[in-house]
């Protein structure tokens, strides 16, 4: 529970921090319907965005062009929405988008640094990201990372900072990213995209709406999420350490990822001391989000490079080690457990040299639709030791007997049946 600990401290320092600022007192009021609130948001922040509290009343404040906040011992309390005017062809100028997120030259329309501060929005404020236009539009164009969609809400090179019970309404692309941060919590935060156009009922036409990808950062906790996504509720990127994640409900998309990690050839990724627990991993009906695919899963490039990022890569090295992921329920999900490092690779490519290991799961149960309920297969260039389990009973289909694979594992202990153990 060291990791839990930590939290607290962060908080704790946070408030203490804040009891004894909030010199200066901004309120803005959203200026109408039709009417653009940029300037006043941006005014505000210079004003008492440093020292200082602001507080935004009810109501859709729209913002038509990128935006970023330099908080520093100061107190935000969002009680309306910042509503990002959807005009595609604007956001997908590259000059109109900040790159803060280098790895797949990711983009983001509002960006927030500094430190000691609070972002509060009492469960009715946040962002409003106006996807189903994007999803639209993109339904029937191609597709990838790094295509220009913002992501939503994005922390970068911040210390110190709390963001507390966010909703962020349909997001473009990913919800959140934390990027070149230390010392944050994000306590309550709700993501929710669905599609709502009947065209695209039963496909998955909300891709890449990740709940949150965490990059080169220490020491962050994510604490009571809902998560409604296409993609991953929670991508784990590299060098993150010290990750801190509970109460997290996931309601479609592919799960939780480890990854992908080693994409970047002469970028090791590390990802060190991973602590999650109370996970709910939800199926959606399949006219709302036809996929769930993985419960938690974890992924490398192999060491063979493909092109270049953001679509192409391998070759990167490092490792993962200490993860601990407990009290994990998983509702008809397609593969429970799935470990591979074969993310962007073809038969015949050196295997991975980065390694997986230390990995504890503690506590699984729910539903999985194929029999095989864990799948761990390792790099021949790097096996994984150290893979332990405890009370891990989750159920395969039709009342089958479950199904574990292992395949170049050092060595594996705790499943309720046999680790076909290959390589």
């Amino acid at each position: 529970m060291e990791l839990k600990v930590g939290v607290l401290t962060i908080l704790a320092t946070i408030l203490s921090l804040l009891a004894r600022v909030h010199s200066k007192l901004c309120a803005l009021e959203p200026l109408g319907s039709g009417q653009d609130d940029t300037d006043q948001v941006e005014a505000a922040i210079a004003e008492c965005g440093q020292y200082g509290e602001l507080v935004f009343g009810p109501g859709d404040y729209n913002i038509t062009r990128k935006m970023s906040w330099n908080l520093v011992a100061s107190r935000v309390d969002l009680y309306g929405y910042l509503n990002f005017v959807p005009d595609i062809q604007y956001w997908l100028n590259p000059d109109n988008t900040y790159r803060v997120v280098f790895i797949q030259n990711q983009a983001s329309w509002f960006v927030v640094t500094g430190h000691d501060f609070t972002i509060d929005a009492h469960g009715v404020g946040g962002i409003q990201g106006n996807g189903q236009t994007w999803w639209t539009y993109y339904a029937n164009r191609t597709r990838e990372d790094g295509d220009g969609r913002p992501i939503a809400f994005t922390l970068s090179h911040v210390s110190r900072g709390l963001v507390k019970d966010f909703r962020i309404e349909a997001q473009p692309f990913w919800c959140n990213t934390v990027a070149d941060s230390e010392d944050v919590v994000y306590d309550g935060m709700y993501c929710n995209a669905t599609n709502t156009d009947p065209a695209y009922f039963g496909q998955n036409v909300v891709p890449n709406t990740d709940g949150i990808d965490t990059f080169r950062s220490d020491r962050v906790a994510l604490t009571n999420w809902d998560i409604t996504c296409g993609d991953d509720c929670l991508a784990i990127k590299g060098n993150t350490t010290n990750l801190y994640v509970a109460n997290y409900v996931c309601r479609g998309g592919n799960g939780i990822a480890f990854g992908s990690l080693g994409q970047y050839v002469n970028l090791p990724d590390i990802v060190d001391h991973v602590e999650m627990q109370n996970l709910t991993l939800l199926r959606l009906p399949s006219n709302i989000q036809p996929n769930m695919v993985s419960g938690v899963y974890l992924k490398s490039w192999t060491a063979t490079v493909h092109g270049v990022p953001p679509t192409g890569g391998g070759g990167g090295g490092g490792y993962v080690s200490n993860v601990v992921a407990k009290d994990v329920y998983v509702d008809q999900v397609t593969v429970p457990l799935h470990l591979y490092q074969t993310n962007g690779g073809n038969s015949g490519d050196t295997p991975s040299y980065l390694q997986f290991s230390n990995l504890t799961f503690v506590n699984w149960s729910g539903t999985s639709l194929r029999s095989k309920v864990v799948d761990i297969e390792c790099s021949a260039n790097a096996p994984c030791p150290n893979i332990q389990f405890f009370n891990f009973n989750v159920a395969a289909p039709n009342r089958t007997a479950p199904d574990y694979e292992c395949v170049n594992v050092v060595s594996e202990s705790g499943l309720p049946g046999p680790c076909n153990v290959t390589g």
